[in-house]
């Protein structure tokens, strides 16, 4: 099979377009470049149907080094036959694959191994001969020095025989089945551990069975956590009897002295080499299933909250709260810089309430803010209702933004560089202004896995959550496009094609000559080719350009036709873009050529219509219920405001402004049946949630989502 026929068989997209996209990837484009620009070639195919398309190519990639591996290995046995070698290429999966190769694998000592080196080998072929009358007279001409009497000889007999079952792709194919279809899950609390405290979080499941096949993944993560960290022991049941009648009667085939024997070393097969080995498999292949699931919810969040809603360039007064230490108090210009900082103290033990008042307005009308940002972490609802005290002289809006990461982006190498002067506390609320303004360009500085938007982040694939997390930022940066101008390095480093070392160069050259103000200039910047600026150039912007497409989603590439669609409407550039009229009554057919078709052509179209559009919706002002402070304070059935914090498979939680996040489980989002949380709920959402269940020593909180108004 090749690489073409083996993503057709697991994807069901066209095979055009399968062949095109690979034939593009391998020249070193990427995703959101083939999905936005190369239409065409690849049949319209979107970001998701490319990323399967990778995902696969990857796969069958290593499925083929894999089989040129194992080639070798028995080839150096000379035990490669045609047969054989046939086998190996014509294998799908790598399960099949390491089937076939299980028989020549070197071995640690084992028990088949030691009774072969004592010549017992023949007699396990007699056994299995099933012909034999009299087996153990038959065993007796096999002792020698190593095998001193008939049951040692075998015994030794039956453990090669065990070898060869467990080697038996069908009998291993037979338990595979079975153990899909019938395994069942159980656990036993570890019982010196059970009382301690950080055990408690798992007593659910201290004495636990579920069919393994309906446990679901965000469970099973809990119990192979619980597992690890020494709290329960987990393993896999299966009804034993029932196996081995099913491997008996595909084995013997005669009922004679042989026949016990083979029994004995069925059973041996089973409980010592087959059972361990396949059910250690098939977890592992449940655990992989249960990663991919969280990696998918973790990704979705992620994307959810690098699209949150920006206020846009706007002046910020960004406030990191705090009781003992104070509130740490930045001032940014609309562009993010930074132009003021000092600490207030209006909570206890200070309680310089009127001070801090004084303060704010203040420093609001100096510095002429228009929005205010609330990091949403300690003393959050104390800042809040402080700040809404304030008498400012403008309008001003107040937002409690969210600090997920903003400790980890504080005391990191790009802060330190961003800021070399200031201590953590001035970077950390810095962040937290910047994330009110553009949550996008700040939250990229931040290793995802540190913004806490999914669960169980650390147990799972560390490579593939990487993989997808980058893939997923990736697509947002460039879904917005970025403003060449102003951009970060760890933004630009996300742009397809440029990467971080072209992002340092793109920096350095703004540095050093000042804004681009053509996107052609980019071409000046050291070591970005002809390749980095194709697959990059229509995703870096420049605000009032000459040439208002450069401040667009227009590919330079096709800078050409939208000038000949002015001129054929005897206008200038500038007049057609943003004239919905005039560009509805353009002829597309007119403009269509052998590499752009009516699919980039509709793309220019609605660019053009409203260009450098940013897709995200504004931020919104929200206030939580001031009466409610601590969880002592929730009653059952009270409608409470909240924001979506957290998606899991499982339900959503929700911010209700206090400690405690309030959990909405899947029952609770809907009358009907709940396939996909995102489907009611999004990240960041602002709802109206009714109180269930307060559940106060284990600090629980169980939701429902409302669907009125409070």
């Amino acid at each position: 099979m090749n690489l073409l026929a083996y993503i057709l068989k697991h994807t069901q997209l066209p095979e055009k377009g399968i062949k095109n996209t690979v034939e593009l990837l391998n020249e070193d484009c990427t995703i959101p470049f083939i999905a936005r620009y190369r239409k065409e070639k690849t049949g319209n195919l979107d970001e998701v149907q490319i990323g399967q398309i990778v995902e696969f190519k990857t796969q069958f990639e290593n499925l083929e080094k894999r089989k040129e591996t194992i080639l070798k290995a028995i080839e150096e046995q000379d035990s490669l036959t045609e047969d054989l070698k046939n086998k190996i290429a014509q294998t799908e999966d790598l399960t099949s694959l390491e089937d076939l190769y299980l028989p020549f694998k070197k071995k640690r000592k084992t028990k088949a191994e030691t009774a072969r080196k004592n010549g017992l080998e023949p007699l396990a072929k007699i056994i299995m001969a099933q012909n034999h009358r009299d087996i153990e007279s038959a065993a007796h001409q096999y002792s020698n020095s190593e095998v001193p009497d008939t049951d040692a000889a075998l015994e030794g007999a039956r453990h090669i025989i065990a070898e060869w079952l467990n080697e038996r792709i069908s009998i291993r194919n037979l338990i595979r089945s079975q153990l899909e279809r019938s395994a069942m899950l159980t656990t036993k609390v570890v019982s010196t551990k059970k009382d301690e405290e950080a055990a408690q979080k798992f007593r659910d499941y201290f004495d636990w069975s579920e069919s393994l096949n309906r446990c679901p993944s965000h469970r099973l993560l809990a119990i192979l956590r619980a597992e690890n960290e020494g709290f329960i022991r987990v393993k896999l049941e299966l009804d034993t009897d029932f196996i081995l009648s099913k491997i008996e009667q595909r084995t013997i085939k005669s009922n004679n002295s042989c026949t016990p024997q083979i029994q004995m070393a069925i059973e041996d097969a089973y409980k010592r080499l087959l059972f361990p080995s396949l059910s250690n498999e098939l977890l592992k292949k449940a655990k992989e299933e249960a990663d991919d699931d969280a990696i998918k919810v973790f990704a979705k969040n992620l994307q959810q909250l690098l699209l949150g809603s920006p206020v846009g360039e706007k002046r910020i007064l960004a406030i990191d709260p705090g009781f003992r230490t104070g509130c740490k108090v930045v001032c940014l210009s609309a562009t993010g810089d930074l132009e003021h900082n000092e600490t207030i103290f209006p909570h206890a033990p200070q309680n310089d309430t009127k001070g801090a008042l004084k303060k704010l307005s203040t420093l609001a009308d100096a510095y002429k803010i228009e929005a205010i940002a609330i990091g949403n972490g300690t003393a959050s609802r104390e800042t809040e209702r402080l700040v809404k005290r304030v008498h400012f002289k403008n309008p001003v809006e107040v937002y409690v933004v969210s600090e997920a990461g903003a400790s980890i982006y504080s005391a990191s190498k790009i802060a330190r560089e961003e800021f070399p002067n200031y201590d953590v506390t001035v970077r950390g609320a810095v962040s937290i202004g910047r994330r009110l303004a553009d949550p996008l360009a700040e939250l990229v500085k931040i290793d995802p896995k540190s913004i806490g938007v999914g669960q169980y982040q650390h147990d799972v694939d560390q490579n593939k959550l990487q993989t997808s997390l980058d893939r997923t930022v990736e697509s947002c940066v460039n879904s917005v496009g970025v403003n060449i101008n102003t951009a970060s390095v760890p933004l630009l480093s996300y742009v397809s094609g440029i990467g971080p070392k072209l992002a340092e160069n793109i920096v350095a050259h703004r540095n050093e000559n000042g804004p681009f103000s053509k996107r052609s200039d980019i071409k000046k910047v050291a070591r970005l080719g002809e390749k980095a600026f194709e697959q990059g150039a229509a995703f870096l912007r420049i605000k009032n350009a000459k040439n208002p497409l450069d401040d667009s989603a227009v590919h330079p590439e096709s800078y050409g036709i939208v000038e000949q669609m002015a001129k054929d409407k005897k206008m200038p550039l500038s007049e057609i873009i943003g004239n919905k009229e005039i560009l509805k009554s353009i002829q597309l057919k007119h403009y269509c050529t052998d590499e752009i078709d009516l699919p980039t052509l509709q793309d220019i179209i609605k660019e053009l219509e409203k260009p450098g559009l940013d897709l995200r919706e504004k931020a919104k002002v929200f206030t939580f219920d001031q009466n409610i402070k601590t969880i002592d304070d929730l009653r059952e059935g009270q409608l409470l405001p909240g924001i979506v914090n957290n998606i899991t498979n499982f339900g959503c939680f929700v911010d209700i402004g206090i400690k405690e996040s309030g959990l909405i489980h899947v029952s609770n989002l809907a009358d009907a049946f709940v396939k996909d949380v995102n489907e009611h709920v999004h990240l960041h959402q602002q709802i109206i949630v009714k109180v269930l269940q307060v559940d106060i020593p284990r600090k629980r909180i169980q939701l429902k989502l409302h669907k009125g108004d409070l």
